[in-house]
């Protein structure tokens, strides 16, 4: 970005803007063609004038998602210095720079869980709900950010969304060292955030050490975790030497399958517990039942009859249909249905 760029950004004057378009129509695209460097979007942002922000997302909008040498975006950077204006007019333009990741593999949605900015946050999930997926280069989930930095306000934020979204089971992620957000947050010590967790979690997991989160507790040792042992055990939190399967995953996927998981297979039970899925599943097989009983009553198997037939008798005694019947081919003894 040429000095003259930089000044106009800095003003936030779009007026010189235009003009220095008049001077150079591809000002912008050699500034694109950098993979990282500066561009006005950043200075915009370092100087809070959104409204420049916005023009010039608006005519490149490649320059907003493009990291600066300190590896952040506009959108990062707009956040650390607290232009909420600016960010709300970012994600308008495109939602989807909420994910894009900063040094660290660290996105928008990651820093307002390490700051605790529950307002923005919320919004960002609304707009991105995809968002939530991501993770650091630590394999840090958003709750593992939330929970390391104590950020209880954004961590309830979080919680509700999983919750409503039907993606709890990203809270049993684990980060690099194998840890859930549960492990984390009874490891420092944070009863409330302990509390809020075990209502949400499989309480059980085990970490990459084959510890469980009571196991983590009784490393402690000390007063200020003694809270955090009673919530773990009303939880019926358990340690891993006591639960009743300790089966990994390499042991589960090597054995021989069983009756109960074909049944499972069959009826769609792998596909995440999808409600809809097995419902559909049972109604077909209903539907197949009925009509199989459906058709084996219109069509009745070999063997029976399918009426009634009494011959008429002559004087002496012998039946004056059989030689009829026997030429169409029936049988001439008499039955009854069935």
């Amino acid at each position: 970005m040429d000095d003259q760029l930089r000044t106009v950004a800095q003003n936030g004057d779009i007026d010189a803007l235009y003009r220095r378009f008049a001077e150079d129509p591809y000002v912008l695209d050699r500034v694109d063609q950098l993979p990282i460097t500066d561009t006005p979007l950043h200075q915009a942002a370092r100087s809070g004038k959104p409204h420049f922000e916005m023009e010039v997302a608006n005519l490149k909008p490649s320059l907003s998602s493009k990291l600066n040498l300190m590896g952040l975006s506009p959108l990062h950077l707009a956040l650390q210095h607290n232009c909420s204006h600016m960010v709300r007019g970012l994600i308008t333009i495109n939602s989807n720079l909420i994910r894009v990741k900063a040094k660290g593999m660290m996105t928008p949605l990651h820093y307002l869980a390490e700051i605790d900015d529950a307002e923005l946050l919320a919004e960002f999930l609304f707009a991105c709900p995809s968002s939530i997926e991501d993770t650091t280069v630590k394999f840090e989930t958003a709750v593992h950010i939330a929970v390391k930095n104590g950020s209880i306000s954004a961590l309830k934020v979080l919680l509700g969304w999983l919750n409503r979204v039907n993606k709890e089971d990203i809270l049993t992620w684990k980060d690099e060292d194998g840890n859930t957000a549960l492990h984390i947050a009874v490891s420092t010590i944070q009863p409330q955030v302990v509390k809020l967790l075990v209502k949400h979690v499989n309480v059980n997991v085990k970490n990459s050490n084959g510890m469980t989160a009571m196991d983590t507790f009784h490393l402690q040792g000390t007063m200020q975790s003694l809270e955090i042992g009673k919530i773990l055990s009303r939880a019926r939190a358990k340690r891993a030497s006591n639960l009743t399967s300790n089966i990994t995953l390499r042991d589960y996927l090597s054995r021989k399958l069983t009756l109960i998981d074909i049944r499972d297979k069959y009826l769609g039970i792998y596909s995440r517990n999808n409600r809809s899925d097995i419902r559909a599943m049972v109604l077909v097989v209903a539907i197949l039942i009925v009509t199989a009983t459906y058709q084996a009553g219109l069509n009745p198997p070999g063997g029976y009859w399918q009426d009634n037939y009494k011959p008429a008798t002559t004087n002496n005694g012998s039946s004056s249909a059989n030689n009829t019947n026997t030429s169409l081919g029936q049988d001439p003894r008499p039955h009854y249905a069935g």
